[in-house]
């Protein structure tokens, strides 16, 4: 393994590279946010098409990034540039994601809910292949341009707090924008508004990540079928994937709930906004407390932590139908709270089981590594929607064309308990994977010695 900037060391990074690789959030938090929290209404409450059909809808482009994730991690690891394998896809892809991104929200009126919702499902298809190829090399590059493992939580920890930030403003925005205009023109403003906002990011990680050190790691051999399943039998990285996936699947439910819980719970379409301030605004203060918490106990053991915080916060939503309104915005605040530490630490985990294969191995497959991932947490984030519909159509939650259907009983039960209770299960029962982590400081720190020791043959 060589690098282009020697005097950087592979340890410490500069600041600026931090965040210029922490900007990418901005792209990969806009679009991760807004078609989880307004595409499954858009589809229901403006395009009338039923909750089941609509959640298939939301499901089945992120569903095929699970099949093309490792393609493009595959792709990305045999990328040969002066620019490394993995910056050119920041800018190729992440300026498609933003260009695909306003198209699914500007249906044009065809007369039919058929035509319309093939629009979308065509469009969101598009974006979701842009997207694989620009997140899998994005999430690659940690591995890459450090060594260190208290390097990758603290670039981790740039990388969450701009993400934290992200939703909030993407979150909080987009109800905003498309409230401010009647019907279909509300959503078409906000998606290009939200097309904008991924195009600066993509540009600014690409641009801001220019004196990352270039490292060449000789790709690894075999078949992609080959390469998957040399990754799969890393028990670290699998049980790590499981527990990541089940959260997403958890989170992805959750932030399918939030219009509907704000608009037919608590009878506020402003208060979506204000949920998603209170989500994110906790965030973006104790980011940087959970990295520390790590560097003290452990990744695995904040990992644990930050996990029952967020479970708890989940709980607490459950009394929505009858606490006051601030209790909720506490509960999800506390939601908040837990959900930082959800993605620092297993953001910082990855990298290094990736790393360690590709220190002890001497063979590039930290892009399959990073394919795999993207795709499991693509498959639960997307997942999570179809669970939320699911759950509305079990409570007979009624679809219309201008929002103004009369919800029975049972449909606000299943929008509560779909938003707290579902979610909360499932960040509890993902633990039960995590237990089986192992992967410590110097685990990592043995495997970088062993690689770089010189043998016999080296110093002949």
């Amino acid at each position: 393994m060589t690098t282009d900037v020697p005097t950087l060391g592979r340890n410490a990074l500069p600041r600026g590279v931090r965040l210029g690789y922490g900007s990418g959030s901005v792209a990969t938090g806009a679009f991760g946010t807004v078609p989880g929290l307004m595409l499954l209404p858009f589809l229901t409450d403006t395009l009338g098409i039923a909750a089941l059909w609509a959640g298939l809808i939301v499901f089945a482009p992120k569903a095929w990034d699970v099949l093309l994730n490792p393609v493009a991690g595959r792709i990305s690891d045999r990328t040969v540039d002066p620019r490394g394998p993995r910056r050119p896809w920041l800018l190729r892809a992440g300026l498609l994601l933003a260009a695909g991104f306003a198209l699914i929200f500007a249906v044009p009126e065809f007369g039919s809910k058929g035509l319309e919702a093939t629009w979308v499902l065509v469009a969101f298809l598009a974006t979701a292949t842009a997207y694989a190829f620009f997140q899998v090399p994005y999430v690659a590059m940690p591995a890459e341009i450090t060594d260190s493992y208290d390097e990758r939580t603290r670039l981790m920890t740039w990388r969450v707090a701009i993400l934290a930030l992200t939703i909030m403003l993407a979150g909080a925005t987009a109800p905003l924008i498309r409230n401010a205009f009647d019907g279909r023109t509300g959503y078409a403003v906000m998606g290009a508004v939200m097309a904008l906002v991924i195009a600066a990011g993509a540009t600014a990680a690409y641009a801001g990540t220019r004196h990352a050190p270039v490292v060449t790691v000789e790709a690894g051999t075999g078949s992609l079928g080959e390469q998957l399943k040399v990754v799969a039998s890393s028990t670290n990285f699998r049980v790590l994937l499981v527990t990541f996936v089940v959260q997403a699947l958890a989170t992805g439910a959750m932030l399918a709930g939030v219009d509907y819980l704000a608009e037919e719970v608590l009878g506020s379409t402003a208060a979506t906004t204000v949920l998603f301030v209170c989500f994110v605004g906790p965030a973006l203060v104790l980011t940087p407390l959970w990295a520390r918490i790590g560097a003290r106990i452990g990744k695995r053991q904040g990992f644990t932590l930050s996990s029952l915080v967020l479970a708890s916060g989940a709980l607490l939503a459950s009394t929505a139908l009858v606490a006051p309104s601030w209790v909720v915005f506490a509960a999800v605040g506390l939601v908040g709270v837990g959900y930082a530490g959800c993605q620092v630490f297993p953001m910082a985990m990855l990298p290094d089981a990736a790393a360690v294969d590709a220190h002890v191995t001497g063979e590039n497959r930290i892009g399959v590594y990073t394919g795999v991932w993207t795709a499991g947490e693509t498959f639960g984030l997307a997942l999570g929607p179809s669970l939320f519909a699911l759950v509305l159509t079990l409570g007979d939650y009624r679809s219309s064309t201008d929002g103004s259907a009369v919800q029975p009983d049972s449909a606000l039960t299943a929008i509560t308990v779909g938003f707290s209770v579902v979610p909360a299960l499932l960040v509890v029962a993902s633990l039960w994977w995590l237990r089986r982590y192992s992967l410590t400081a110097a685990d990592v720190e043995a495997a970088l010695a062993a690689a770089t020791t010189p043998t016999p043959k080296d110093t002949e």
